[in-house]
């Protein structure tokens, strides 16, 4: 993947940090062993593509400068277990596309990538709209190459709400309550991660908790 990315990643001391790690790195895994490949921190993927030259050699001084939403309102709830045709897509949790979700993504996007500071211009709200009719905000699950029909889908589906992740397209709760039920969660931490090297070598060369 070309560039580095902005991630959201659940808090450390959320259940579903660890649950959804264990999910990537265990309980899908072995439950089918031909659909998954590599393993991955959980996050909630910002934007991609940001050249290094835009936070140069103090990322850390970069990425404290960005304004980001407070905690409160920025609110992530998952809908449900999804696939798409392609590596990076192949399962993952689609984020409901709300507010708090969209003003993030759209700030990383216009810091990150497009130039536009720090302030929604029209081409990040031209993105916006591209990425979320294309596939939207999602917490991948499974980096594969083969398809995953709808009967393997299903068995993921049950793998994940068995590992107590609410989804809230199957459940009768109401939005407001997912977070509380492990539906969701608040805030978060953004890392900012060179995703040109091995999946190996993800890891965060700058981190930015959510106040």
């Amino acid at each position: 993947m070309p560039g580095s990315s902005l991630w959201l990643v659940p808090p450390p001391s959320h259940p579903l940090h660890a649950r959804i790690a264990e999910l990537i790195e265990r309980t899908l895994p072995s439950a089918f062993p031909d659909l998954t490949g590599p393993a991955f921190a959980p996050h909630m993927t910002l934007t991609s593509g940001i050249d290094p030259a835009v936070y140069g050699d103090n990322p850390q001084a970069w990425l404290d400068a960005v304004p980001w939403p407070r905690a409160a309102d920025v609110d992530v709830r998952l809908e449900k277990v999804a696939t798409q045709d392609t590596f990076f897509r192949r399962c993952f949790l689609k984020v409901a596309f709300e507010k708090g979700v969209r003003d993030v993504a759209a700030l990383a996007r216009a810091v990150g990538v497009n130039g536009e500071g720090y302030q929604i211009g029209p081409v990040t709200e031209k993105w916006l709209e591209e990425w979320r009719e294309a596939f939207g905000p999602h917490v991948s699950l499974i980096y594969g190459e083969n398809p995953i029909n709808d009967q393997k889908l299903g068995e993921i589906s049950k793998a994940v709400e068995e590992a107590g992740v609410s989804l809230s397209s199957s459940s009768s709760e109401g939005a407001n309550d997912t977070s509380s039920k492990q539906g969701g969660w608040k805030g978060g931490v953004v890392w900012l991660v060179p995703t040109d090297r091995p999946i190996s070598e993800w890891k965060p060369i700058a981190t930015r908790t959510l106040d």
